[in-house]
């Protein structure tokens, strides 16, 4: 009874010491009305994709820490299921994480992902959007999410992100916010 108590005590600490971790290390986000700041990455089509190559349209720019993995899963999958509403919307799907174009592809493939994953091998793009985590000593994209409007301004910023829910989140702020932009 007393390894399983302290096993309880250990995973709860950690588990608040990441969120404080993350929420500290969210601090210099860009802020909702920043210009979103530009980029250029490769995806898993090894194809360089620029966020003003999607000029127009709204950005869902959604940061992520690994391939492959059950929360990233998730949250990829329910991405791809809402994609056709995503894209009735003007909106545009795009991951980010630090694991290769190799990895991403192999992801896409296997998740059967159709919407770009782009590789920030040397996390500069998760850094200039303050969304790099530490965990083993490894550096991931934190599970951030930034929703971006027509004109590349940042209208929504999630940093407390759970993945089961997050595409329905996004939907009905993209809605909300496309609705309050009619009524202007």
């Amino acid at each position: 009874m007393k390894i399983g108590s302290m096993a309880f005590v250990v995973v709860a600490v950690l588990a608040i010491a990441s969120v404080i971790g993350l929420s500290a290390a969210a601090s210099n986000a860009p802020a909702v009305g920043a210009a979103a700041p530009d980029f250029t990455l490769n995806s898993q089509e090894s194809k360089a994709v620029s966020l003003h190559d999607f000029k127009g349209k709204w950005v869902v720019l959604y940061f992520y820490p690994k391939d492959f993995t059950s929360g990233c899963t998730v949250e990829a999958h329910n991405f791809q299921r809402d994609l056709a509403q995503y894209e009735q919307k003007n909106a545009v799907i795009v991951g980010v994480s630090v694991q290769d174009e190799d990895s991403h592809q192999k992801f896409c493939t296997k998740e059967g992902l159709s919407f770009k994953l782009l590789a920030d091998t040397k996390q500069e793009v998760s850094t200039d959007y303050d969304s790099v985590m530490t965990y083993n000593n490894a550096k991931y994209s934190a599970r951030h999410t930034f929703l971006i409007d027509p004109q590349g301004k940042v209208q929504k910023v999630w940093l407390e992100v759970k993945p089961e829910k997050h595409s329905e989140e996004v939907l009905a702020a993209l809605t909300e916010l496309q609705g309050a932009t009619a009524s202007k």
